[in-house]
């Protein structure tokens, strides 16, 4: 580690007077004995006590030799006290010494003369246990290879906080050389660095000696000036033997992959919150308003600024629409949302009014071409593309935009409309992370729009359909105890496609049925019908169930923009288990006695309609005394309360072993369903039971 140079001049020299010693001559416990020319010892240190064993009477005016040496090393020792004597020359080495109780000690010597006032000539002698000069000279070897090879950054601060020594490494991190550091402050060596903790916690560190470990901090140095770097910072206060405050030593290492790694995690995390949020949040209805709204509700503030869903007026009427190269878009705002509403509202496109954009605009561009477009840094020449107006421009300028992105929003491949991104208070601008959140939720948002538009489009001619299209109660099986209920939307909406059924089969066998359509009305209604009828029919073939529901899929493919969620479950009691598969449905839950109770972990598929995508099949174990429920999402999904919440909730009541089917029934309806639910409910509860009860 290099050391420290001259005594900074001015205001930076200490202030005179008297300073506490080191204490590494106490360390050391150097003996120091003075001897006349004939070798007699003339003065004894109490250090020289302590080393030869005899005190200062008893060694005063005795011959040196005699009484520190061994008889062997006598004639050498003589030999070389008269050659210091005569030539003046100074002699250092090692021999042992014999002690007043018997013992020898391996000791470290230095031998000199001396002159006094008059001429006359003496030898002093200081004397070192050689055991601990070994010790302090392999401590201090030690000390200096590790911090002249060590990959830490590692630097000694005076009580002013300014660098006495520094490493080689730390030399590497900043870029700049050790003597350029002596004197001066971290903040004034690196100045891009974030030191304000640092030099915090320093002071804190000289004032009560604790250690301050694992400190944070990032910044830029002249060694990488274009990149930022974060470093683990360590203070440790430095005192001598006698306690006194030296200064503190500084360790950096460089943890600039981890704070990277950490940083991309943080992202990835964030987006996958974001998304989380969505898929609660985005489609809670199928009103095409309040979902557009969702969505811009989600993307704000997480993603940007400001937010705005745009879809085109033919898609919300119900009809394809393709854009040529030179043709405006026909666009319906639906949703707007911003953190500073006053200046990006204003120059936005109002919302509910049908709009032509521009064929030059980048959101016309984005709905004609089916791409993102992301601007990162929004220029003057930009922003007479975003804006519908010059004076819209002026407006954006003044909100303080500066970057931009549109994504399309695309549901079963249908371009839709787009989702408008803008940011204005954060400062950085979007990338390519953002563009990949920005897709997937417009990916995600799209079906849920695209199912509330044709929501809305069967709603505006849809009658109530009469009860006579629901199912009858189910019977009862050989193998099968079976309860189910029925529960319409409340009185202000209109009966859904909820079903349920139970089909006896061969060898005693029951198929289980439970699906939505969606939608409501006579569509839903009349789609309800078709799909029992064909799942009746399949059912009689005996098929496997993901072969079952492949065939309904394309059944519903044809039903007019059909799209339904179905759970196809076939129970066998001679083999005592339930073969299964999900279209896009909730999954079932199974209860079993001394368990509790379990949402059956089924792939969940595509819901029928959507087609392209494989069905599976799946098989669980159905003991005598079991019980499977099926029900629809009316059941379990609120506007108010988290998905997982509410199937919590359904596995709570449902641990109730002593209950009667019919019980249960009316028990998850009265706890679950609530009066003002806009969704209707189809609830279907079996119990296996053991063959001819």
């Amino acid at each position: 580690m290099s050391a420290a140079g001259p005594l900074p001049a001015g205001g930076d020299r200490p202030d005179p007077g008297p300073v506490r010693p080191s204490g590494l001559l106490d360390v050391l416990r150097v003996a120091s004995v003075v001897l006349d020319t004939e070798g007699r010892i003339t003065l004894w240190s109490p250090q020289a006590e302590e080393l030869f064993g005899y005190g200062a009477r008893e060694a005063l005016g005795q011959y040196a030799a005699r009484i520190m040496v061994h008889e062997e090393h006598l004639d050498l020792v003589v030999k070389l006290f008269a050659d210091v004597m005569r030539t003046g020359q100074s002699w250092a080495g090692a021999f042992p010494i014999r002690r007043k109780d018997g013992g020898t000690r391996l000791v470290e010597f230095r031998n000199m003369r001396l002159l006094d006032d008059r001429g006359d000539v003496y030898a002093l002698g200081l004397a070192v246990d050689q055991s601990t000069v070994r010790r302090l000279e392999r401590d201090v070897a030690l000390s200096t290879r590790i911090v002249a090879q060590s990959p830490i950054g590692l630097a000694v601060l005076d009580s002013g906080l300014r660098y006495v020594s520094v490493n080689p490494a730390l030399e590497r991190m900043n870029g700049i050389p050790a003597e350029r550091h002596l004197g001066r402050t971290v903040r004034e060596v690196v100045p891009l660095l974030v030191v304000d903790a640092i030099e915090e916690a320093a002071r804190e560190v000289l004032e009560t000696g604790r250690p301050a470990v694992d400190l944070f901090t990032t910044g830029r140095t002249p060694a990488d000036p274009d990149e930022d770097h974060a470093w683990s910072v360590s203070l440790y206060r430095l005192e001598n033997a006698l306690g006194t405050v030296l200064g503190v030593a500084l360790s950096l290492v460089d943890v600039t992959e981890q704070y990277r790694a950490n940083a991309e995690a943080e992202s990835a995390r964030r987006r996958l919150a974001v998304i989380a949020d969505a898929t609660a949040r985005i489609g809670t209805t199928l009103d095409l308003d309040r979902t557009a709204g969702e969505l811009a509700e989600v993307a704000v503030p997480e993603l940007a600024d400001a937010a705005a869903v745009d879809l085109l007026d033919a898609v919300v009427r119900g009809r394809r629409s393709t854009l040529g190269p030179a043709e405006p878009a026909v666009m319906r705002p639906l949703a707007l949302r911003s953190v500073d509403p006053a200046d990006v509202v204003a120059a936005a496109d109002p919302p509910g009014r049908v709009t032509r954009y521009a064929p030059d605009r980048l959101i016309t561009e984005c709905v004609r071409t089916g791409l993102p477009v992301m601007v990162p840094q929004v220029r003057d020449e930009d922003l007479v593309r975003i804006a519908r107006s010059p004076e819209a421009a002026a407006l954006l300028v003044r909100a303080g935009v500066h970057s931009y992105l549109a994504v399309p929003l695309i549901a079963r491949g249908e371009v839709l409309g787009a989702l408008d991104l803008k940011r204005t208070r954060t400062t950085i601008p979007f990338g390519e992370d953002d563009l990949l959140l920005a897709r997937e939720l417009a990916s995600r948002a799209a079906v849920q729009i695209d199912n509330a538009r044709w929501y809305q489009t069967a709603r505006d001619t849809a009658l109530t359909l009469q009860r006579s299209l629901l199912p009858s109660h189910p019977p009862v099986t050989g193998g099968l105890e079976v309860a189910s209920r029925y529960q319409p939307a409340g009185a202000t909406s209109e009966v859904g496609g909820d079903w349920f059924d139970v089909i006896p089969l061969d060898d005693d066998r029951t198929a289980l049925v439970v699906g939505d359509v969606m939608g409501s009305g006579i569509p839903a209604a009349a789609t309800m019908g078709r799909l029992r009828t064909a799942t009746h029919t399949l059912a009689s073939l005996g098929l496997d169930p993901a072969v079952l529901l492949d065939h309904l899929d394309r059944i519903t493919g044809g039903l007019d923009q059909a799209i339904a969620t179905c759970v196809y479950a076939v129970h066998d009691p001679r083999e005592r288990r339930c073969t299964l598969a999900n279209a896009g449905h909730l999954p079932p839950v199974r209860v079993r006695s001394g368990h509790p109770p379990e949402l059956l972990e089924l792939p969940t598929g595509v819901p029928l309609g959507v087609g392209g995508v494989a069905f599976s099949t799946t098989a669980v174990a159905l003991e005598p005394g079991d019980r499977l429920v099926f029900y629809t999402d009316g059941l379990v999904e609120t506007r108010r309360d988290p998905l997982d919440e509410r199937l919590d909730r359904l596995l709570d009541l449902l641990d109730r072993p002593g209950d009667s089917l019919e019980e249960v029934c009316d028990l998850l309806l009265r706890t679950l369903h609530e009066p003002d639910n806009a969704d209707d409910v189809a609830l279907l509860i079996a119990r296996a039971t053991t063959p001819g009860d």
